[in-house]
């Protein structure tokens, strides 16, 4: 319509235009009238068209939230009776005083040998995992088997999913929060960062909020991480230096929950301690960690990357061992105090805490090769090449003197003694450097 009224007002040539006749206005009156119908119609059928589409593809908003909960049947993924015994005889305690604990990342690697060193010792343990696929799930499921072994059940679900957290504590009274579950890796943070927004953030608040609102609240000891010293150039890494550098937004992420752990101790009472780990290694560990797919690579005869700094300095990391970092976890489990919040409410300042977890005694990745090579029986093929800037730092130093001090803290397996037993483990569960047991 606005094209045919151009047409009959706009001259073709400036300076032409020329007056119309009578019966011009008539006709084009008639034109516009034609064009008002015809533009009527085409509407109505337009909007007759999106109400059906509508009315057949609406689906109607779920009924609002009732007091009482409708329990899930057992064919979902959670709920029902016999979901509840099962959470309820994992989380039975076989010492009287022991601890009631809550382990996310159950099924994850630190997650694993926490839960099983919490259940051989007594304490009551539930674990939860999502199982997602950042790495083989193959070798997630087999620790799982080894934790339904011990007798600690794993929920399969996810700490964003706040009904089944509300649903935890409402079956189990839980005295402690072992929070291990995240988004690791400080090069995936480049492919995929909302994961690490998804889990690191917004699922720590999801389950801070579970555990403010319990009744009773209970102590959260969770796993920070020392990425978050990031660009900071003193060494040895102290609590008290500086971490608001951060090199990754993995490292990011951590210190975001450091923070978000500090106001929800601050105003709803919750105890609450943060652990910063040091390149943790051993049996059932991480794919994605180098000591990990150096052992695979080496074995392939495929050529490995070593990394040096820009300056040509030496890349070193404080490799922790596994045993080492669970003493860790249980001691602060064992001295952490009692929240003192009641269902969402401040009653007192509580306890919040912040403390190295590492070997303090940095190794340089060079020697890593060489003990691997040393303990395969296979040399490494090399290719050196300078750190690209993707969130890696040069190097880390742990200095535990608080740790040592408050959960009497004492690191004891070096790196080829903690190697050596990785080594036997990879060897058994990947025989001869096969896939039997996993995919890659």
């Amino acid at each position: 319509m606005v094209q045919q009224m151009s047409e009959t007002t706009t001259p073709s040539t400036p300076g032409k235009l020329k007056p119309d006749k009578p019966h011009h206005h008539i006709h084009n009156r008639f034109r516009i009238h034609s064009s008002h119908s015809r533009l009527t119609l085409f509407s109505s059928l337009f909007l007759a068209f999106i109400l059906l589409l509508f009315f057949f593809t609406f689906t109607p908003p779920p009924p609002p939230p009732s007091t009482t909960a409708p329990r899930r049947v057992l064919g979902d993924s959670w709920g029902g009776s016999h979901w509840e015994h099962l959470v309820s005889k994992s989380a039975r305690r076989s010492s009287a005083s022991g601890h009631t604990v809550l382990v996310t990342g159950a099924a994850g690697f630190v997650g694993t040998h926490v839960s099983l060193a919490l259940k051989r010792r007594g304490d009551g343990v539930l674990g939860l995992d999502n199982f997602n696929r950042y790495y083989d799930p193959n070798l997630k499921h087999a620790r799982q088997k080894l934790l339904e072994r011990a007798g600690v059940f794993v929920v399969e679900g996810d700490i964003n999913d706040g009904p089944l957290l509300k649903k935890l504590f409402d079956v189990v009274p839980f005295t402690h929060v072992m929070h291990l579950a995240a988004q690791a890796g400080v090069r995936y943070a480049m492919q995929n960062p909302i994961s690490y927004v998804h889990s690191n953030i917004a699922g720590f608040v999801n389950l801070l909020e579970a555990c403010k609102s319990a009744n009773p609240q209970p102590a959260i000891v969770w796993a920070s991480s020392s990425s978050v010293y990031g660009l900071n150039s003193k060494v040895p890494f102290s609590e008290k230096d500086r971490t608001d550098q951060p090199a990754s937004l993995y490292a990011a992420t951590k210190k975001a929950g450091e923070e978000i752990a500090h106001s929800y101790n601050h105003i709803y009472g919750l105890s609450i301690t943060a652990l910063r780990f040091f390149t943790v290694y051993g049996p059932y560990g991480r794919p994605d960690m180098a000591y990990f797919f150096f052992t695979k690579d080496i074995l392939k005869g495929k050529q490995i990357t070593v990394f040096e700094s820009p300056d040509g300095g030496t890349v070193a990391r404080d490799f922790t061992y596994i045993d080492d970092i669970v003493k860790g976890c249980l001691g602060a489990l064992d001295t952490a105090k009692k929240s003192t919040g009641s269902g969402g409410k401040k009653k007192g300042n509580a306890q919040f805490r912040v403390f190295n977890l590492g070997n303090t005694s940095p190794v340089p990745v060079s020697e890593l090769v060489a003990i691997l090579e040393k303990l395969l029986k296979v040399k490494a093929k090399k290719k050196i090449l300078f750190m690209p800037r993707n969130g890696d730092v040069k190097f880390t130093h742990a200095n535990i003197s608080l740790a040592y001090r408050d959960l009497g803290y004492r690191p004891t397996i070096d790196l080829e003694t903690g190697l050596k037993k990785f080594v036997k483990w990879y060897l058994e569960f990947y025989p001869s450097g096969s896939n039997k047991k996993g995919s890659w």
